[in-house]
């Protein structure tokens, strides 16, 4: 990893743990367990990324964990990697999937309810849930198993400034803080996703492993050429 982004990120973690990602009950009106700041590991070829589950997005940390403790996501494909914008796995249908196959509609038979929130904004490295589009799941649900991770680009406060104006005409009240602005602007991200998927986790080590998927190269419906497998596990 390159230093200045591993200075980056470490210097952005503390602001975002104060924001975000401790537990906040004042926040959020579903029940938190008190087990907070779990983490899992994401194994890949490339090398490990630790993540940070977030306590204000209880449901899909649960199911993220649950999931992972039953090996659900042992030796499944990113099978989604379009570079500049994000990575994204957790298709069942993935694991030993034969080169050409149409992969993406998978899971464990069940989705999510949403847990979107403000604060918890698409930066570089951001955990979301995937899900299915508007016209078909008008309450945003989230996938059972499918997630994203960011890749993104910066954005100059100017050009946040015109997602923010076309997120309020349906939340009226968002606007970005100074400090998300300032996210965006070092750090980079998919904004226009914001407000619209469940972001619940945070890559707090390894970022560069993003890139590194990110810059495989894709066939038709961005599969990767060469299969790029991950497991996951909790972090005690």
């Amino acid at each position: 990893m390159k230093k200045s982004l591993t200075r980056t990120i470490l210097g952005t973690f503390a602001l975002l743990l104060a924001s975000i990602f401790m537990t906040s009950v004042s926040g959020c009106d579903k029940k938190v367990s008190a087990d907070t700041n779990r983490k899992a590991i994401i194994h890949t070829e490339f090398g490990d990324m630790i993540v940070l589950l977030s306590d204000s997005t209880p449901l899909h940390r649960d199911n993220f964990l649950k999931l992972t403790k039953e090996g659900f996501y042992d030796n499944l494909l990113f099978h989604r990697v379009m570079k500049g914008f994000m990575v994204q796995g957790g298709d069942p249908t993935s694991r030993d999937a034969q080169q050409g196959a149409r992969l993406g509609s998978g899971g464990p038979g069940y989705t999510v309810e949403n847990e979107i929130r403000a604060d918890h904004i698409h930066i570089k490295g951001a955990l979301s849930a995937a899900r299915q589009p508007d016209n078909v799941n008008p309450d945003f649900r989230s996938s059972g198993s499918q997630f994203y991770i960011v890749d993104g680009k910066t954005y100059k406060p100017g050009e946040l400034k015109s997602f923010e104006n076309k997120l309020k005409a349906d939340n009226p009240e968002f606007s970005y803080t100074e400090d998300q602005i300032n996210l965006y602007a070092d750090q980079g991200g998919t904004p226009f996703l914001d407000m619209n998927y469940t972001v619940f986790g945070l890559v707090i080590e390894g970022i560069d492993i993003i890139d590194s998927i990110a810059a495989r190269k894709v066939a038709r419906g961005n599969r990767p050429l060469v299969d790029i497998k991950f497991s996951v596990e909790e972090l005690k």
